[in-house]
């Protein structure tokens, strides 16, 4: 969501939904940006892509929380390396090459402080509200998602059920994900216009009341331990009252929940790979080293495990 800060945001590289077309663009993007700017360092682009179309969000010429995500998922020490070039060394010195490898796949995922604050709605906006993050690394992108979930101390519910309530502009592309939860063996639950619309397409779907519909409703469930996950993209005139009282009873009671598809879709690959394959235990220095991806004697080995 280009709404929310991009500190709050998970990252995965390399990107697995963006085309080469799209990628392509954003670096010539950034190269026209930063030469204009007459930038000497770290610079970070933010961009948006809606109906095929790139957009900049913002551009800032300076280091951003990404840096240390990246220097450990290519093993390259962005920081060090941006540093020596601002006092006057020259960037083809370090050997670097224009596209920089990733063994596998990496996700950086955020840690919010929201089930130690009583109250506090955790809905998310152009304020950062992490506290931290973690990363996960793996070669499928289900698995490293997977372990990132893990370590921001976020339960993956291999079974059980799922609710879901969607907003009418999100139904056509969430069939395709509630089909695979499905498919999995998930029992689905819905407020009733979702569990209609699913219903209609061959998805069993329980109907679920909403908050201002009586009771028992979706958060009763919650409170209840009937429901092992929760799909939310809010909208309506209900929605401020409903999705307050919806997120919190999850986050109280440590219900894994998204408001988006693409983290729904996302949490589908990372419970699939869960189900097919136990995660392997991964240090940092085998994934870099295996890449293969920065080699310089300007530069100690021990740097390739940060910044």
């Amino acid at each position: 969501d280009a709404g929310i800060h991009s500190g709050d945001s998970a990252c995965v590289v390399p990107p697995y939904l963006l085309s080469d077309d799209h990628v392509e663009e954003m670096k010539a993007h950034t190269r026209a940006l930063a030469t204009a700017l007459h930038v000497v360092g770290l610079i970070n682009v933010q961009f948006a892509v809606k109906d095929d179309v790139v957009y900049v969000l913002e551009v800032n010429p300076r280091a951003s929380r990404t840096v240390p995500f990246l220097s450990k998922a290519t093993g390259i020490p962005l920081a060090r390396i941006a540093a020596r070039c601002m006092v006057g060394r020259k960037l083809e010195e370090f050997g670097l090459s224009s596209d920089p490898l990733v063994s596998g796949v990496a996700v950086k995922e955020s840690v919010f402080p929201f089930d130690k604050l009583p109250g506090v709605d955790p809905l998310l906006g152009p304020e950062m509200r992490s506290t931290g993050e973690v990363m996960g690394i793996a070669d499928s992108f289900g698995h490293a998602f997977a372990k990132a979930q893990v370590a921001a101390g976020n339960k993956l519910p291999l079974s059980g059920r799922i609710a879901v309530t969607v907003h009418d502009e999100d139904k056509p592309n969430a069939i395709p994900i509630v089909r695979r939860f499905h498919e999995q063996g998930y029992e689905i639950w819905a407020t009733a216009g979702t569990a209609r619309y699913l219903q209609a397409r061959g998805i069993p779907a329980k109907p679920v009341l909403k908050v201002h519909e009586g009771r028992p409703n979706l958060v009763d469930h919650l409170i209840s331990g009937d429901i092992d996950m929760l799909i939310n993209t809010p909208l309506g005139k209900h929605a401020q009252h409903d999705d307050y009282a919806i997120r919190r009873a999850a986050i109280e009671r440590g219900v894994l929940y998204t408001t988006t598809l693409s983290a729904a879709s996302a949490l589908c690959d990372a419970l699939i790979g869960l189900r097919f394959r136990k995660p392997e235990v991964l240090s940092l220095q085998q994934r870099v080293i295996g890449a293969g991806a920065f080699a310089t004697t300007d530069l100690e080995p021990g740097m390739i495990t940060g910044v």
